[in-house]
């Protein structure tokens, strides 16, 4: 008989596992620690935590121990449990009442049996054919059933054989371990489905996320690999600056929790694409709106073409009957001259608009005599400059496809991006996403946007993605503009971008000491793009 001391002492440390149950994240973890404790506060040799399914037809095995056979299956023994589930129904849809945990899960009720072998109420056949392959004695059974806050059932806690204090000795449950396994299994229920809740909006949040990631890759297919690929390599970096020993990034740590919230961040990190018109996010050439305008200057110099070949037969017309010649040959040959001069401004002009090379003095004068030089006769009969304003514009951009209001554009999706996310009432662990999400196009010099921060103002996090960003640019081949870089060209150009004051330095030292670039290649990149990188 137990003395109330022990029973207080008993409760005690219940309402200490209780409340250490809620600290639990993890839904695997948790389930162990729920039967373990329940295993331990009874003194009981094995137990089996079971979950309703999702379709609540059934019973899962999920932990399964039992201590003197040394099993151990599911939870973190990393040895599956492959039993069948247990039908909450028979076949003709009776409740499946032969079953103690079933009967306990839909009744929900605790059962209390001495002696299995001697209970007539329930099927214990199974746990027979058990017994007599193992040469275990099962005898003793607490059930329990896992009841959340609204009542319903989630689980059932069995617990087998209890044994007498300081001995192996097997006897029934005691009332009062009932009653602990009980107060037990209610707070365990609690913790467990608070934790589901909470993975099911993190599930439902990340979802919500993702649809927007959707939304912009379906806006812009060359956007949406972007957002998905940058907190990948984020967090490779993050990793690798936690496991470093030594340096100035030494000291810096990371748990789950804020790697989960790095991980948002980067999800979120470029939301504010949402804003920006299509046309200029996938703008491949300099002349591209809703298509691309070089196809309307194709068709000028071809005007123009027709134009100095109308005039050149009207000019050889007027000499009809030839009498002259060699002026009409001198007529053929400036034609001809003509027509080489149109077709060298539109091979220059076309190549001029794919934006892949740097645009020199001497190319942006010709792109402006061209405009200032010729001109073509409209579908009115007009006569008007050869390009437009905003054509001549485009076409002298000197390095890319994008305006400066084109490129203001653009860059106005940080902003974009920073105002959706302080919109949101984000929880205490996620309270810093705006601010990682927000400065990855900041630079440490205090050269970047839209804020001008210096390495100073900002969190590592915000600095990691600040590199993950650009890398992900430089490496992409999905982009309309160009090629994906192998790896020796974009960290050569990393590199630069370190001694200039643009990215962290320390980072940096981390992302190519430990290879960070390489494990990011060789899971998104094409193998020609993978090299050998300078030391």
């Amino acid at each position: 008989m137990e003395t109330i001391d022990t029973v207080l002492a008993r409760l005690e440390r219940v309402n200490e596992i209780g409340a250490s149950l809620s600290r639990e994240r993890d839904i695997l973890p948790l389930l162990e620690r729920i039967l373990l404790a329940a295993k331990s506060i009874t003194n009981a040799d094995g137990g089996t935590l079971y979950r309703v399914t999702e379709d609540g037809t059934a019973l899962r095995f999920e932990i399964l121990r039992t201590d003197s056979l040394n099993i151990a299956m599911g939870g973190s023994s990393g040895t599956p449990i492959k039993f069948p589930n247990l039908p909450l129904r028979n076949a003709d849809g009776a409740p499946n009442d032969s079953l103690v945990a079933v009967h306990s899960a839909i009744h929900c009720r605790t059962i209390n049996v001495a002696d299995a072998y001697a209970d007539p109420a329930f099927d214990f056949s199974g746990t027979r054919r058990f017994d007599q392959s193992t040469g275990y004695r099962s005898k003793s059974f607490l059930t329990v059933p896992m009841k959340d806050h609204e009542g319903e059932v989630i689980g059932v806690l069995q617990l087998l054989n209890a044994q007498k204090p300081g001995t192996t000795e097997v006897v029934p449950f005691s009332l009062a371990d009932q009653s602990l396994l009980e107060s037990l299994a209610s707070q365990a229920a609690v913790a467990l489905n608070n934790r589901l809740l909470m993975t099911q909006l993190e599930v439902l949040f990340e979802s919500l996320i993702r649809l927007i990631n959707i939304a912009i890759e379906e806006k812009s297919q060359y956007t949406g690999g972007h957002c998905s690929r940058v907190p990948e390599l984020t967090l490779m970096l993050a990793d690798a600056v936690v496991q470093t020993t030594t340096g100035p990034l030494a000291d810096f740590t990371m748990d789950e929790r804020d790697r989960y919230e790095l991980k948002i961040a980067g999800l979120l990190h470029d939301c504010g694409k949402i804003t920006t018109p299509v046309h200029v996010v996938d703008k491949a050439t300099k002349l591209e709106t809703l298509f691309d305008r070089v196809a309307l200057i194709d068709t000028r110099f071809e005007v123009l073409k027709r134009d100095v070949e109308i005039e050149a037969l009207r000019a050889q017309l007027a000499l009809r009957p030839c009498v002259d010649a060699p002026a009409e040959a001198l007529l053929a040959s400036h034609c001809q001259e003509a027509l080489s001069a149109i077709d060298s401004d539109r091979s220059f002009l076309r190549a001029t608009n794919k934006g892949a090379e740097f645009m020199n003095d001497a190319a942006i004068a010709r792109v402006q005599a061209i405009a200032s030089q010729r001109v073509w006769r409209n579908e009115h009969g007009a006569v008007v400059p050869f390009l437009t304003a905003d054509e001549l514009e485009n076409l002298s951009i000197r390095g890319g496809t994008l305006t400066q209001h084109e490129r203001s554009t653009i860059n106005h999706h940080i902003v974009a991006t920073i105002k959706m996310l302080e919109q949101l009432p984000w929880p205490r662990h996620l309270k810093r996403v705006p601010e990682y999400a927000g400065g990855h196009h900041e630079r440490m010099d205090g050269k970047g946007y839209p804020k001008g921060l210096k390495r100073e103002d900002m969190s590592v996090q915000a600095r990691m993605m600040g590199i993950a960003d650009i890398f992900e640019a430089l490496t992409a081949a999905d982009r309309p503009y160009k090629k994906g870089m192998k790896l020796s060209q974009a960290t050569s150009i990393m590199q630069k971008f370190k001694e200039s004051g643009h990215i962290d330095p320390d980072l940096f030292d981390v992302f190519m000491h430990q290879e960070v670039y390489l494990r990011y290649a060789e899971q998104f990149l094409a193998p020609w793009q993978i090299d050998e990188v300078a030391a």
